[in-house]
């Protein structure tokens, strides 16, 4: 389940919430147009029911204002939606006016087209050191820095349709926690190890990354 899918059953796609580091919240406010007139939360518990027989739910609880919680039992599927794109393009705005310099972690610019340069460089080394492609388990994204990174990844379906100028800040942010993963949980093994499936799963983040990127901004640096 992805914040995508639960959007094709409860009409608009839920928020993600919190800092994913102990579960995959994401927030709907579906029950409070669902209510017609009647209690919201009378709406929600319905809903909630509903979701509960869901494959990919973790656990869902109601607000008492009507607001559900629901919890993604494997939030790594959004990297597979996005790469597979399953999910829908969110719609190409153009690159910024970002100043190709300074190279600095002070100009947003950099740092996007940087974490654009590190995916593809990940997918180069992947293959020149053997990491499969195929194999993909999106559960074993479960260390504190992939989840940062699926985090922000599941705004973009709650964020379609936003104006052009919230994009860059958006990406800063996708970009910037993508730089943490990239640098504490290495999609290539190190030294001497041989790669393994949390390898695989990390490339297809890696590519994730990389699809959204392009997808907002068209073509992007794939060496700097």
């Amino acid at each position: 389940m992805t914040p995508a899918r639960l959007g094709l059953i409860l009409g608009t796609p839920p928020v993600p919430q919190g800092s994913w580091d102990r579960e995959a919240l994401v927030v709907s406010a579906a029950a409070l147009q669902a209510a017609y007139g009647g209690p919201p939360r009378d709406a929600a518990e319905r809903i909630a029911a509903e979701l509960r027989d869901q494959d990919g739910v973790a656990r869902v609880g109601v607000r008492p204002g009507g607001l559900l919680d629901i919890v993604l039992a494997v939030p790594g599927e959004i990297a597979r939606e996005i790469v597979s794109g399953s999910a829908g393009p969110v719609g190409s705005v153009g690159v910024p006016a970002w100043p190709d310099f300074p190279r600095t972690w002070d100009n947003p610019g950099f740092v996007v087209r940087f974490a654009h340069a590190r995916a593809a460089a990940t997918l180069r080394w992947a293959r020149d050191l053997g990491v499969p492609w195929d194999g993909f388990r999106p559960e074993l994204l479960r260390a504190p820095c992939d989840l940062a990174v699926l985090r922000v990844l599941a705004e973009l379906p709650s964020r379609k349709g936003a104006a052009a100028g919230a994009w860059p800040a958006y990406a800063e942010r996708l970009a910037l926690a993508y730089h943490d993963a990239h640098e504490r949980s290495p999609a290539v093994p190190m030294g001497d190890r041989a790669p393994g499936e949390v390898h695989t799963a990390r490339l297809w983040l890696a590519r994730a990354v990389q699809v959204a990127l392009t997808g907002l901004f068209g073509e992007l640096p794939s060496r700097m």
